[in-house]
């Protein structure tokens, strides 16, 4: 059963036959091919077509919902077009019944042959999202091809140009043929179709590009170099950084300490060079001046020969030594280029830097966690008005206001088992009242039974309540109250007590409380009788009790 529809036609036409119309509908525009001869009946009288939300006139004509508002724009004063009558616009309405009926009217799959469905006007559009002979466009993004439904999972696993597979570490989908691109750009054979190896070729190419960004690739810690080994998936670096951090760092002073040690080494030799480079320099003076003196002492002298080869003596050994003071300044300079510890200091500066982002990102973290459980609380108040509202709907929607009840209890030998071990002593039905204003009342029963009936029986007993409207209502309560247990057979051997309720107890008189002491039968029936297989009391572990309350010269308000 469905409503009228609302806007545009609510405030045009006169709201009749409004008994329920189907939810279902059609495409007013498609070429539908009836199983049986479409009746003029169904067909519009301004279009000729099937009818689409008929409405009918005055004069008993159908027209489509749009044709009628077509006929209204056309004309001030529309005219029926079959016998000329003015059409009244506040007499027109919508013709549920008879759009029931078109839209039950059978028709082809517009696939037939190939489908050989019928289906109901109504479900046309329904069937053709399942219909396997439907073409349809492949769902892979660029791929254009139109393929039966029936045939798209092979097409997307075997045919499809712009399939996809899954990377073998994190099983994320990946693009990997792109032909197009493929044929104009780089394939060598251009423009002769590409060759199955060619394309397995583009497949590797492009795992290997995503490989190289693969959170699941496993990679070497950027800390490798100061002694972590560890290997660590792409996207689990972040993490194994925090967690390691103070090894790193432990790591790090380690690597700095020996550092600072072959830097003071290195000092040392570099000392012990400069004061060898002194003492050759010391020497070359030492040979210039003897040379100056050999210059002088031998200058014009016929021992000139001599003179020479001794001169040509120290040019050598100056020489060498010039040779050697340029190779240790090269080396002392080397030396001071491997102390550079800038490498070093920028490491430091970044780890201090990560701790200090760590430290800023705990701070966040407990903001959050104390926003977190403040919307965990307001979340729980919610859940517990929510369960509220929904136990109140429920005893709104199954509450009687005949003074009648009628308690079902399900699960009996669950209920019972309960009692007997002291869990659930009692279990109270469900509000009722004598009228809409009247008496709150309900039934409480004990399955194990209570007082004299206590493991042999069940008792039942009636309970006042207190009710919105107590101050208007005479007091105390005087009426005649049946307990039944109903017999499920159909036989109507129902088990039944009747009492009347006692002015002078505390049980009838206008509750204080939320309800009076229970007043009833302690002994209303044996568990022998209600559990024997031959009586049919209990059907599928369920039971049914009922309470009737005398309205017999029960004032209504």
């Amino acid at each position: 059963m469905a409503c009228d529809e609302p806007a545009p036609l609510s405030g045009i036409f006169t709201r009749q036959n409004s008994a329920g119309t189907s939810s279902l509908d059609f495409e007013p525009d498609a070429d539908y091919k009836f199983v049986e001869s479409l009746e003029e009946r169904y067909k519009c009288a301004y279009c000729h077509l099937v009818l689409r939300n008929p409405h009918q006139t005055g004069c008993g004509h159908r027209f489509c919902q749009q044709c009628i508002l077509a006929l209204r724009e056309l004309n001030a004063v529309p005219t029926c077009p079959v016998d000329k009558e003015t059409i009244k616009m506040h007499e027109v309405f919508k013709d549920n019944c008879c759009k029931r009926e078109v839209l039950n009217l059978h028709v082809f799959c517009k696939n037939f042959p190939e489908c050989n469905s019928k289906v109901i006007l109504g479900r046309y559009q329904e069937h053709l999202q399942q219909c396997l002979f439907e073409s349809m466009q492949c769902t892979n993004d660029g791929c254009q091809d139109q393929i039966l439904r029936k045939d798209l999972k092979e097409h997307l696993s075997q045919h499809c140009k712009f399939r996809e597979e899954m990377c073998q570490y994190c099983n994320t989908y990946v693009v990997l043929i792109n032909l197009k691109n493929h044929e104009k750009n780089d394939c060598p054979d251009y423009p002769l179709p590409c060759l199955q190896n060619c394309s397995q070729i583009i497949l590797k190419k492009e795992i290997e590009k995503h490989h190289a960004v693969c959170p699941e690739a496993e990679v070497d810690c950027p800390y490798k170099q100061y002694g972590c080994h560890v290997k660590v998936k792409r996207g689990k670096l972040a993490e194994h950084e925090n967690s390691a951090l103070r090894e790193h760092m432990l790591q790090i002073l380690d690597k700095n300490s020996r550092l600072e040690e072959q830097i003071s080494d290195l000092y040392k030799s570099l000392e012990c060079k400069e004061i060898k480079i002194q003492q050759l320099a010391d020497a070359i003076k030492k040979c210039e001046k003897e040379f100056r003196q050999y210059t002088q002492l031998f200058g014009n002298n016929s021992n000139l020969m001599v003179s020479t080869q001794a001169l040509a003596s120290h040019l050598d050994k100056s020489a060498r030594l010039e040779s050697q003071v340029k190779q240790l300044i090269q080396m002392a300079n080397q030396q001071q280029s491997k102390l550079d510890l800038r490498p070093l200091l920028d490491t430091i500066e970044n780890v201090k830097q990560k701790i200090a982002l760590m430290e800023t990102y705990d701070q966040r973290l407990v903001v959050l966690e104390d926003q977190s459980s403040k919307h965990d609380l307001q979340i729980n108040i919610h859940k517990a008005q929510l369960n509220k509202n929904e136990e109140r709907f429920k005893l709104l929607e199954g509450t009687c206001y005949n003074g009648k009840l009628i308690w079902k209890i399900t699960d009996y030998k669950m209920k019972k088992k309960e009692a007997v071990e002291g869990r659930v002593l009692s279990i109270a039905s469900q509000p009722f009242y004598t009228s809409r204003c009247g008496y709150r009342l309900c039934a409480r029963a004990y399955l194990n039974g209570d007082g004299s009936g206590k493991g042999t029986h069940i008792s039942l007993y009636f309970v006042v309540m207190r009710g919105e409207f107590d101050s208007l209502l005479l007091w105390p309560f005087k009426q005649k109250v049946t307990l039944m247990l109903l017999d499920q057979s159909g036989k109507k051997n129902h088990i039944v007590e009747v009492f009347k309720a006692d002015p002078n107890s505390s049980s009838f008189k206008r509750p204080d409380g939320e309800m009076n002491i229970a007043s009833g039968c302690p002994r209303f029936v044996p568990h022998t009788v209600l559990e024997n297989t031959k009586n049919t009391y209990i059907r599928d572990d369920t039971l049914f009790l009922k309470v009737v309350v005398d309205l017999t010269d029960l004032e209504e308000l």
